[in-house]
């Protein structure tokens, strides 16, 4: 079998990981123990449980898709914000979600110890772009924060999934390139599987397949795909201090009425808040 052939009975093997529904892999245990610990704290605000909630992808969706169930939700209303699905459903049975997710990540580790710096890394950025999003939602729309985080800690869930998949094959890719290349080429249609397996709330599912569009409208009103494009491309500029290099802004940034003073400044407030989600998770 040719490596052309063997990637593309890995990328088989993935459908049919998606068809299944089963969908528990790693991403930071370190975070779910945290998880776990916080929700051990009765008098712990609601605000801050779904706050850190919402720094791990699979327990967020796994909540609210509980959460939606007719032994939850008893009216037509979809509850798509992770405060009010705490507040729904108890401490109690968020805890049990976020033990079995945590005991799957513990499974999946100890079978699969390769450690990986670029899952390291892509967890890195999706961590930095989820802040990004809850500052910009807050300081520059009305939009929940909260799902603007959510948002941003998925916008590359596809990746994520392909990456934690391909730790288990080693000796399938020839190098680095070969498998960043397939990342690159299969990665937005697995990232939508996901989303759509997951039952993800639209708003969401657009933000994180949209924000790369190079057609985005311009409007008044800024979106959730604006949010996460907008926290995209500056986490992409993250190491420089202005953004005096460029032309024009992008669209993302103009619909939400920045200009390039005033997205200094966002992106200094940004990397506190970035600190203190690290330091929650650390």
């Amino acid at each position: 079998m040719n490596q052309r052939e063997s990637e593309f009975e890995f990328i088989k093997g993935l459908s049919a990981e998606l068809s299944s529904r089963n969908l528990v892999f790693p991403t930071s245990l370190k975070a779910t123990m945290k998880i776990r610990q916080v929700l051990d704290d009765p008098n712990m605000p609601i605000d801050h449980v779904a706050r850190i909630i919402s720094t791990e992808p699979v327990l967020s969706a796994q909540v609210l898709m509980l959460s939606n169930t007719a032994m939850f939700n008893r009216t037509s209303k979809k509850i798509d914000e992770l405060k009010v699905a705490v507040k729904l459903m108890g401490f109690g049975v968020v805890r049990n979600v976020a033990i079995s997710v945590g005991m799957k990540q513990l499974k999946d580790q100890q079978e699969h110890a390769v450690k990986s710096e670029q899952m390291e890394g892509l967890w890195t950025r999706s961590m930095r772009v989820a802040a990004l999003s809850f500052v910009i939602a807050k300081n520059r729309t009305k939009l929940s924060a909260d799902k603007a985080m959510i948002a941003g800690l998925l916008h590359d869930i596809g990746k994520f999934y392909i990456l934690s998949r391909a730790s288990q094959y080693q000796g399938l890719f020839s190098s680095d390139a070969a498998l960043w290349d397939l990342v690159d080429q299969w990665h937005t249609d697995i990232g939508a599987a996901i989303l759509e397996s997951w039952e993800v709330s639209e708003d969401i599912r657009a933000a994180v397949m949209d924000r790369k569009r190079d057609d985005l409208p311009e409007h008044s009103r800024p979106t959730l795909t604006d949010v996460v494009a907008a926290a995209d491309f500056l986490d992409g500029n993250f190491v420089k201090q202005s953004l005096d290099h460029l032309e024009e802004l992008p669209v993302s940034l103009r619909n939400l009425g920045l200009d390039k003073q005033e997205t200094a400044l966002l992106m200094n407030e940004t990397r506190q808040e970035i600190a203190q989600i690290l330091r929650v998770i650390a």
